[in-house]
């Protein structure tokens, strides 16, 4: 497939957008998506763009009944020149491949792709909001569409390409989260689907999520799942923690996911000097550094959230309160940097941003 072979049908039907700053996330689609097809023994085939309708599969399709799906998320941004920036939408290709290698999904050409992104995004500029800390969301993702009630790979699947305008992932925006350490669910282990962007590991933590929102809380901490102990990852972020003026987040162990954000994280930290390190990093060790009090900082970093400060974690009936609760000058610096360079504020020295004609 060449890039000028994604066929484009344009909707008789245009939706009215919304007030950029009124929203929320998730909840409002663009008139238009990608879909583009494979089968085995042809390959992807027949990209397109076409009005944003429901989409008609066979009740025995194979997503339905074995969950071989994989999904990705990234975001354009609207730049005070009125241009759209992408943030290092080639790692988000790169994730979503080795995430349909593990979950036996055909990868896909990563240079399509991200054409794709650009075309679709270019179709549907004017749906790029314009207030403060609002975006265009991307989600591709692909699902299993062969009928067939085997376990077994499907032999045909759909790559579709939806987009949203939002607001801030989480209604505190940068202002901390509260945040509580799951101890009885477990997401994902080692060896497991934990490191795919796939729909089980979500799946998975909602009774989790359910039962900490009843009692006030963002989000969930997830623990490792066989001594319910090493700290791995918040449901939408990975998570750092500054102690001691060092700058700690879990080591990737094959049941995190590599977030893009938090690889962004680690190189702007080392661009600044600041101590950073990757590795296992237990409760135990965030309770000890908090009650000798040099738990300084924590915060989660995620394409959807950006950076998001957590002022307080809630651990086996204790409420730890971190940096009284206030956001941290590392989780500040790091928001107004990422979104800085995000936005085409501030100066790009990594080659992170891409534009729609790059």
């Amino acid at each position: 497939m060449t890039q000028q072979s994604i066929s484009i049908t344009e909707t008789t039907s245009h939706k009215d957008k919304p007030v950029s700053d009124q929203l929320e996330f998730g909840n409002v689609f663009t008139d238009h998506m990608f879909i583009v097809d494979y089968k085995e023994g042809q390959g992807w085939y027949d990209p397109r763009i076409v009005p944003y309708q429901p989409i008609s599969l066979d009740p025995a399709s194979m997503v339905f009944h074995y969950g071989q799906t994989v999904f990705e998320g990234l975001k354009a941004y609207l730049t005070d020149q009125g241009e759209v920036n992408l943030f290092r939408p080639e790692k988000n290709m790169e994730r979503l491949n080795r995430s349909n290698e593990r979950m036996c999904i055909p990868t896909i050409d990563k240079e399509l792709m991200l054409h794709a992104i650009k075309q679709l995004v270019s179709f549907e500029k004017d749906w790029v909001p314009n207030a403060p800390g609002t975006s265009l969301y991307i989600r591709p993702f692909v699902i299993s569409t062969e009928p067939y009630l085997g376990v077994a790979p499907s032999k045909t699947y759909k790559l579709i390409i939806i987009l949203s305008p939002v607001g801030a992932y989480y209604k505190e925006g940068i202002n901390p989260i509260k945040i509580a350490v799951e101890s009885e669910f477990v997401r994902a282990v080692k060896g497991g689907t934990g490191e795919a962007k796939t729909a089980g590991n979500y799946a998975s933590s909602l009774k989790a999520q359910e039962i900490v929102a009843s009692k006030g809380y963002a989000q969930v901490l997830w623990l490792d799942g066989l001594e319910k102990n090493y700290i791995e990852e918040v449901g939408s972020m990975n998570v750092f923690f500054k102690i001691g003026g060092e700058v700690v987040t879990p080591a990737l162990n094959g049941s995190i996911l590599e977030g893009v954000t938090r690889n962004s994280v680690l190189q702007l930290l080392k661009h600044w000097n600041i101590p950073v390190s990757e590795r296992k990093i237990s409760m135990d060790q965030i309770y000890q550094a908090y009650q000798a009090g040099t738990l300084e900082e924590a915060f989660g970093a995620g394409t959807a959230a950006v950076i998001s400060p957590v002022g307080e974690l809630a651990w086996q009936g204790e409420s730890l309160k971190i940096n009284n609760g206030k956001t941290g000058e590392v989780s500040k610096r790091l928001y107004d940097t990422l979104t800085g360079i995000q936005y085409g504020r501030e100066e790009d020295p990594f080659n992170w941003i891409s534009t729609l004609n790059d």
